[in-house]
């Protein structure tokens, strides 16, 4: 995700939280709260793994799509910075997956 798209959707999703609930479906997952939240990215998640089971790339693409926003959603009604997850992709890149595992069971 380039930090321009980031940025646009981190303003987009901010701007939703005083947005009307009846004519926008973020507000309303905002307004439901972090459960509701909580509870489309698991349905999202479960999509996507039924998407990669099948052969239908475009599926795919949607389905993570629609994975990754509501993840967006979920970290920015928690006031999170969508860009201090990716820099701990970043901090990750060339690390050993297993040894950045490790590292956090530690802390």
């Amino acid at each position: 995700m380039t930090d321009e798209l980031l940025n646009r959707l981190t303003a987009i999703l901010e701007q939703r939280k005083a947005a009307d609930p009846n004519s926008s479906y973020v507000a309303s997952l905002y307004r439901d709260g972090i459960d509701r939240i909580r509870k489309k990215i698991g349905e999202e998640a479960t999509e996507t793994v039924i998407a990669l089971g099948g052969t239908d790339d475009e599926a795919i693409v949607h389905e993570v799509a629609d994975l990754w926003f509501h993840c967006l959603v979920a970290l920015v009604h928690r006031g999170i910075p969508p860009q201090q997850v990716i820099a701990e992709l970043v901090r990750r890149v060339g690390r050993s997956g297993l040894e950045e595992k490790a590292s956090r069971q530690r802390q």
